[in-house]
């Protein structure tokens, strides 16, 4: 069963957006702060933004002013906002709860981006 679900995933040019969403088990959704993971071929899975339970926001310098997380509590969803992304935004995008557990990796959506 997987715990979380993530959708939103695309082929976009560079300066475009996207808007990434991720259904998640309400279990680990109402106590849990909640992240958006990506990782690029042949870099490590890193961590792009974070929001907690309260909705206090965290953001890797990389994608400030360019990325906005955001969740909906009552549908168990955290969203990501990407604006103005870059050819180096192209990854595999995950949600996870922070500080992330292994076993509640989901399949991820891709996002490409065309220079």
């Amino acid at each position: 069963v997987q715990l979380v679900v993530e959708s939103g995933g695309g082929l976009v040019q560079a300066g475009g957006s996207l808007r990434l969403s991720c259904a998640a088990s309400a279990s680990i959704f109402r106590i849990n702060s909640m992240g958006w993971y990506r990782q690029a071929p042949g870099k490590q899975r890193e961590l792009v933004a974070s929001i907690s339970g309260g909705g206090n926001t965290n953001y890797v310098d990389s994608v400030k002013g360019r990325f906005t997380i955001s969740r909906v509590n009552a549908k168990n969803t955290v969203y990501l906002q990407m604006n103005s992304l870059r050819p180096e935004d192209t990854a595999v995008y995950y949600c996870n709860v922070v500080p992330l557990i292994t076993n509640y990796w989901g399949q991820g959506t891709q996002v490409t981006v065309s220079s």
